[in-house]
């Protein structure tokens, strides 16, 4: 496959942090940065930025649940806990252990979930970095699943995030991040860090073999492209793949390359990434939270002194939720702007 040479995206992202018009400080480390004008109907002017959970190791894999009121779940991989976060619970243990049930240490390095997200169901799915599978997980009972742990009779690396595509199919990176050691780790038994796609009653499916770091995932709202993350500092960039009538890549290219911005010294990488109804891309770059079109330009950024992990909408779209480091923070999105 194909990649296009870096251009003007990657200068863009690069000035991300030399923003046009501030919004009103949030907290002492986070400001909202409106790069274009078309971010004003997304987040509007002034909106403050909430800060609803701290302490927490490395702040992972947001998913909002609309049931009991609505709550939101969040990963904390090195700590192996999920927890609970509502308005009027504040944060709780939801799963503890959450990956792996008596890790070793000196094999896995982030034993807990990832990536978090719900099936078509309304149950629970974990990216299971140190169980090194994916899981389901009844969000009532607590009873876990395991739906796919290999790939042609061996084990994955550490499954780290996912989407669930209309018809099921549960797409998914497998970067070697769980495992002490990484690429070097004597346990892992994948020779290839993939992005893969699984259905029910069948095999998993290498999508791609070629990335150094797969990380964040997801389709567009027509699912005839799938964006990956790659958190590699020495590449770091978000590639958009073509999709055929198999649902297998036809081309891909750079959509975004973060060079830039790493290269300046801002926090983070490409990592977790969703997509709005309208295509919005919201990804984590170096320097926060970008909100991109669907051709990768910049439009508005989440600018943070620590590195971004993920993103969930959340109350409908009318929230962003970020997993920042070590918190997790809650941004107020303007009414119906998916539509």
């Amino acid at each position: 496959m194909n990649a296009d040479r870096p251009g003007r995206r990657a200068v863009l992202v690069g000035l991300a942090g030399a923003a046009l018009t501030g919004f009103a400080d949030a907290t002492p480390s986070v400001v909202l940065r409106r790069l274009t004008p078309a971010f004003d109907r997304i987040v509007a002017p002034g909106t403050r930025v909430e800060v609803i959970a701290t302490g927490i190791q490395w702040a992972e894999g947001p998913v909002w649940v609309p049931l009991d009121g609505g709550y939101l779940l969040f990963s904390d991989p090195p700590a192996n806990v999920v927890r609970r976060w509502s308005r009027g619970d504040g944060v709780t243990t939801f799963l503890s252990p959450s990956g792996a049930p008596d890790p070793d240490r000196t094999v896995l390095r982030e034993p807990g979930a990832n990536g978090l997200t719900l099936d078509h169901g309304g149950r629970l799915l974990i990216a299971n970095s140190g169980g090194r599978s994916i899981d389901r997980v009844d969000l009532k009972t607590r009873a876990r699943t395991v739906l796919v742990d290999r790939y042609k009779g061996k084990r994955f690396n550490s499954p780290n995030d996912m989407h669930v595509a209309r018809d099921g199919a549960i797409w998914f990176t497998d970067p070697p991040y769980g495992l002490a050691g990484d690429d070097r780790s004597p346990a892992k038994e994948q020779s290839v860090n993939g992005v893969y796609r699984w259905r029910a009653g069948g095999e998993a499916v290498l999508v791609d073999g070629s990335l150094t770091r797969p990380n964040g995932i997801a389709l567009s709202p027509d699912e005839r492209r799938l964006y990956v993350a790659v958190s590699d500092a020495d590449d770091p960039r978000v590639i958009a793949y073509d999709l055929g009538r198999d649902g297998m890549p036809r081309a891909s290219r750079v959509l975004v390359s973060a060079k830039a911005g790493h290269a300046q010294g801002k926090p983070g990488l490409p990592d977790g990434m969703k997509v709005a109804r309208d295509g919005t891309l919201v990804c984590s770059m170096p320097g926060g939270i970008m909100f991109l079109t669907p051709e990768g330009e910049p439009i508005g950024l989440i600018e943070t002194t620590t590195p971004a992990a993920n993103v969930a909408f959340g109350e409908g779209g009318a929230a962003l939720y970020v997993t920042n480091n070590d918190c997790v923070l809650r941004v107020a999105l303007r009414p119906g702007w998916q539509r």
